[in-house]
């Protein structure tokens, strides 16, 4: 091939990207501590009181702001790509919502606190701040963005909506205390109904563009792997090290997640619904971390209290006896539960750039 027909393919290539980027003038987020930029903090509460210590913060920031991890999240890493700010927690005082907001709170859950109180597990609850409270908050804030129907409508028509990731706690709250692999898999189909009902209540409210994210793989998170241990060498992935049956759990979540999806896609035809495979879009590096710069592998926290996995629930990252690695950013996992900025990046490229949003973010 010629030289300028090489070069009239590529900047030809940049000109279709360019052209069919979306242009979102704001973003509403909501979700849990993968999402929140500082709502947990501004609430003040004490049950996970590290994050408003360093060394979170640390790499980007330079001091706490309620993200956790030690710099930006996916969400920030999105609102850049679109040319926006930083999406302000909604719970702040003194802020403009007007290019978005964040409504994500650490802890929270998809179902509302009366399902927990009927497993017996409500009392381990950070909050009882669930998605529909934070969609209640959204419903709060939309006056004050549009007037009319016309108005939300035209307004909403350049919004993106990131309904999560959020179920990852509802099953945490389970699994930590002692429920069975069996007994979590049966309430899948709750939890799924629940962000999918709200996905829903956001599309009645105007939301025409909305990214609904799926589980990670938490059988490759320290926590999970320091709890539910194994001696025998079958229960673990040879390619990575993780739990086979917690990632197995994970992917089950997302596939009934996908097929909810594609039932409100069905319904709702004229809106744009896509699923984020949050665990596609992490998993390459969990095969692979030296090939994408993670020199100290994706297993081990670059903040904790020490252990095969640097993870003891007894001196979590910000508590007394646990320690933090000198560069976050050669880590793939932060404190044991959530991942360094440079992981959260890495996600939010394959997220923008790969073939894990269906249909594609970027277009």
């Amino acid at each position: 091939m010629k030289l300028s027909a090489l070069i009239f393919l590529v900047f030809s290539s940049l000109h279709l990207c360019q052209s069919t980027l979306q242009n979102y003038t704001s973003i509403f987020s909501f979700g849990d501590s993968l999402a929140d930029t500082g709502n947990l903090l501004s609430i003040g509460s004490i049950s996970f009181s590290s994050i408003a210590r360093f060394p979170y913060g640390m790499t980007y920031f330079g001091h706490p702001t309620g993200r956790c991890s030690d710099g930006r999240l996916i969400i920030d890493f999105i609102a850049e790509a679109f040319g926006l700010p930083m999406l302000p927690p909604y719970l702040a005082h003194g802020e403009s919502f007007r290019q978005g907001a964040n409504f994500a709170v650490a802890g929270a859950t998809a179902l509302d606190s009366d399902f927990f109180q009927e497993i017996g597990v409500a009392r381990f609850l950070w909050s009882n701040l669930s998605l529909s409270t934070q969609l209640g908050w959204f419903e709060e804030l939309k006056p004050s963005l549009c007037n009319s129907t016309q108005d939300c409508s035209r307004y909403f028509s350049k919004s993106l909506f990131l309904v999560g990731e959020i179920g990852g706690n509802d099953y945490n709250y389970g699994f930590f205390v002692g429920k069975t692999l069996e007994e979590m898999k049966s309430h899948v189909p709750k939890v799924v109904e629940a962000i999918v009902n709200s996905t829903e209540r956001l599309i009645n409210n105007g939301a025409m563009h909305l990214m609904v994210p799926g589980n990670l793989p938490v059988g490759c998170s320290p926590a999970y792997l320091t709890a539910f241990s194994s001696s025998n060498k079958k229960d673990y992935d040879r390619r990575n090290g993780c739990l086979k049956r917690l990632n197995n759990f994970a992917k089950f979540h997302n596939s009934v997640l996908r097929q909810g999806l594609r039932r409100l896609q069905r319904k709702y035809p004229r809106t744009r619904i896509i699923y984020a495979d949050f665990y596609g879009a992490a998993i390459p590096f969990v095969h692979a971390p030296k090939h994408f710069g993670f020199t100290h592998g994706a297993l081990t926290a670059c903040c904790g209290g020490g252990g095969p996995y640097n993870f003891n629930p007894s001196a979590m990252c910000g508590h007394n006896g646990s320690n933090v690695c000198s560069n976050p950013s050669s880590f793939v996992d932060w404190d044991g539960i959530h991942l360094t900025e440079a992981a959260y990046h890495s996600i939010a490229i394959n997220l923008l750039k790969g073939p894990y949003t269906s249909p594609s973010l970027m277009s």
